[in-house]
């Protein structure tokens, strides 16, 4: 799934629990964050944001308060050139 489509769909709020892992890291990671892994952890950190988002895989999809938490950082910080 493209970037401008993950977004879209994480910043909709109608879909967290319908959020594939895969895509939300490579949202992440596009978005200029760096990912660190330990373990089933997924630690992404990005210079200029205080927060640091760490992901978890329950099968396929992203859990979703995380996605909840991804949004939150994307709208504060105003990532993915279309938060506004």
């Amino acid at each position: 799934m493209s970037k401008d489509t993950v977004l879209e769909r994480v910043l909709s709020r109608t879909s967290d629990a319908n959020i594939r892992f895969d895509d939300l890291c490579h949202l992440l990671r596009s978005c200029g964050f760096e990912m660190r892994v330990r373990g089933s952890h997924h630690i992404f950190r990005k210079a200029g944001v205080e927060e640091k988002i760490n992901l978890q895989r329950e099968g396929n999809e992203a859990k979703p308060y995380q996605v909840r938490q991804v949004r939150v950082v994307i709208l504060k910080y105003r990532l993915g050139g279309q938060a506004s």
